[in-house]
């Protein structure tokens, strides 16, 4: 089942990102396009404590 990203259409563009956990794979898509990318779970899983760190806040 896909999820539309929370923070996704903040400008009113239809632009929204999208993501899947399939097993040991988190699948990620911009919902405007069929094309979606696999993500091993370890790495989904670093990516997403990077962000709740705030590693990627702009300064």
């Amino acid at each position: 089942m896909w999820r539309k990203s929370s923070r996704s259409n903040n400008g009113g563009n239809g632009s929204c990102v999208e993501i899947a956990l399939f097993g040991s794979v988190a699948r990620v898509r911009d919902s405007k396009s069929a094309s979606n990318y696999e993500v091993a779970a370890p790495e989904w899983a670093s990516f997403i404590s990077a962000i709740k760190r705030g590693d990627f806040e702009k300064k």
